[in-house]
This record gives C-alpha cells, structure tokens and sequence, in this order.
C-alpha cells in the first residue's frame, strides 16, 4: 500500500486529483496543458467531453402512450482546470446538457461545476465554490466512468441535486485507507423555506486494499485496482420545509443518510465488480400534510441499488468487453405508493480507448407497484439506450 507521502500534489497532477466531477487520471491527462508563471508553476488544461445518446422508449410522454425514438446529447462538456501553485488549484466545467433532447436543440450553456482547491496536505483539504454534493458514492462516481450507462436517480438529493454551493473539508489518512468529508453548502433556498440554515454533510469511507484517495469515484478501475471501499454518510438541515405551508408552520428539518460498497478484483478469468447503496431521506412526513407546492417528491423516499459486471480478460477485436446488470428499488412515502418502483437494467461496456471512446448498450424494464392507468409514464415500460463517450 502506497505511503502518504507519495499523496502529495505536484502542480501536473493536482488537479487531476481533486477533480469532483470525474475527468481522472485516465480521462483527464487526455486533454492539452499550458504552463506559465514563475519557474511554470501554473498550469491550464483542457478538456472536452461528449455523450450521444440513442434512446427507445416504450412511450412518448404523460399524455402519448405510443413508442418514442429520440437521439440527444446526453453530456457535451469543455472543462478547464489546473493549478495556481502547489497549493491552490482551480476547476471549471461548461455544459450544454440534453441538447436536442424531445425536440428542444439550442440548450443553454451554464457553469456546471466552478470550485478552488486548496490542498495544504494528503491529511488536509479544501474545496470552495460550486461542487459535486459529498453525499452519496454513485452522485460522487466519475460522470464519465460510470459502470452503467448512467447513475439512478436515488443517487440524487432532494435539495440541490447533484451539485450545491459551499465549502467543504476532507482528507486521506492512514496511507489512504481512510477518507472523511465534511461539507457546508446552501442547501435549500428560498422564500418557501423557514429558516434559512446550512445544509451540513459528512462521509467517511475505508478502503483496505488499493485506496480511493481522489474526491471521486469511479465506477470501475477497468482491471487495474484491487478495490474494497465501505462508505456512510449523513445529511442534514434544519428548518428545511414547513409541513403547514398554508399557515407557514410547523417546520420540519431534513435527515438523510447512506451506506454503501464497492469491490473491483481482477482475476484471470477476467474482473469482477459488485457495488451497492441504501438510502433514506426523511423531512418529518411534510410531504403528506401540507406541503410546499415546490417540495420535491423524493424528500420521503427509501431506495437502494445493486450493481455488478464482468470484465473479460482478453481484447474483443479492437476493444475490450464488459458485461454488467443492475436492480434498483424505490419506494415514495406517498399515498397509494404511485411512484414506488423496481428497475433491472442489463448491457454492455465496448472501450475501444478505455473511457475515452466507448460504446455502452443498456436494456431497462422499470416495474411500477401501483401503475396510473392514465398516464404512461407512471406505467410499466421499457428503454434501450446506445451511448457514445468520447473524450479529448
């Protein structure tokens, strides 16, 4: 196991470490990089990404039961990140995401991720701005080295999403077999809100073979890690919500908390990976009295996911082959259990550069425990998607 000596940052490489959004080693080093200042001390890069997606749904929309074949820009990212010096570095992501997505070409162009480290030592770390939220391992699996074609939406927090705003600390320790964060973002905002008070998260995880000493994830190392990671994390702010939106009372706080796992072990008979989560995010039931009109759905939701893929051992003509399934289960704290839900998904990963160009093919059948009988999409359905990654 690496030393944590070996952890400190030299200015080429920073940034590839402490990227939040998952341009890591692989795919990061792709791009080109600048140098400049004193004794070139500060650093640019680079880089861009594209995910075309090829999707077939068993509808069209809440109103059109009929199949739908739609081919959209899933992700279309340039990102510039580096170092200021060998303490201070920087990270900025645009996007134009679901360009012509259902018919809407034209997306706008918004700041995804804009954020300063400050990595002071392997024990010590900072990260300011705008960021990927610290909750859960799948939100914090690299956007671009996912196992399948995409994350679940559990993974998702009700406030804030995939990304808030804030400060965060966090560290290796123990040669990296240890990482802890603690954030303090805004969490939910507005004139809806009580009381406007941080949202405060904290992670912890513990990975006994190879470490995942980064910010991110990946949802797969490909064969070239042996990785057992166990992670937790807690979310909270108070005043979040009031359960009597009518009377603007009765405020409730939200509490939410994870627990998950990730193994990857190459064999020679190929590798194997097996990752899974549970979730449970709670604001005291005010989504069953009476709610704010804009209080998300999934701010009463119990949800789990379980992942697993073989990699072969040998090329498969230009590329390599990885075959992986998935099953997630939802369940709304909702009358009637409308939304509660399974999905099994399963297809293949072909890396014809590893996860810089790529092919991924995913079958999905999502079961519903209480289906509308008027609207399609709260039906039993099905989708196929053919995506393309490709990253410079």
């Amino acid at each position: 196991m690496p030393n944590a000596s070996h952890f400190r940052l030299a200015p080429a490489t920073a940034a590839v470490l402490t990227a939040a959004c998952g341009l890591f080693a692989e795919a990061a080093q792709a791009g080109p990089v600048f140098h400049f200042g004193e004794n070139d001390q500060s650093s640019l890069q680079i880089n861009y990404a594209l995910q075309l997606w090829a999707e077939n749904r068993s509808y069209t929309s809440a109103n059109h039961e009929g199949s739908s074949t739609d081919t959209y820009l899933r992700r279309n990212r340039l990102t510039f990140f580096g170092q200021y010096n060998d303490v201070i570095g920087y990270y900025v992501q645009l996007e134009a995401t679901g360009d012509s997505r259902g018919g809407v070409d034209d997306r706008d162009v918004f700041y995804r991720d804009a954020y300063l480290t400050f990595d002071f030592r392997d024990e010590v770390r900072f990260i300011a701005g705008r960021f990927k939220n610290t909750f859960s391992r799948e939100n914090l699996e690299a956007c671009l080295e996912p196992l399948t074609i995409d994350r679940s939406d559990i993974s998702y927090t009700p406030f804030a999403g995939t990304r808030d705003t804030g400060v965060a600390i966090w560290g290796n320790l123990a040669d990296a077999a240890f990482q802890y964060r603690l954030a303090i973002m805004d969490g939910r905002e507005g004139e809806n809100v009580p009381q406007k008070a941080p949202r405060v998260t904290a992670r912890v995880h513990w990975s006994p073979l190879d470490p995942e000493f980064d910010y991110g994830y990946r949802g797969t190392y490909l064969g070239t890690q042996r990785v057992f990671t166990i992670g937790a994390a807690y979310d909270y702010q108070a005043d979040a919500a009031y359960a009597n939106y009518t009377q603007l009372s009765n405020s409730k706080d939200y509490k939410a908390w994870t627990v998950d796992g990730f193994a990857e072990y190459p064999f020679s008979s190929g590798t194997y990976t097996v990752s899974g989560a549970y979730f449970n995010y709670s604001l005291g039931n005010a989504i069953n009295e009476d709610p704010d009109p804009t209080l998300p759905v999934n701010t009463e939701l119990e949800g789990f996911y379980v992942k697993a893929a073989y990699l072969l051992p040998s090329p498969v003509g230009p590329g390599r082959l990885q075959f992986f399934a998935r099953h997630n289960g939802s369940e709304y704290q909702l009358p009637g259990g409308a939304l509660d839900r399974r999905i099994n998904a399963a297809g293949f990963n072909y890396y014809l550069n590893g996860q810089q160009l790529k092919l991924t093919l995913e079958h999905q059948r999502i079961d519903y425990a209480n289906p509308n009988p008027t609207n399609p999409v709260l039906q039993d359905n099905f989708q196929t998607i053919l995506g393309l990654q490709f990253i410079l």
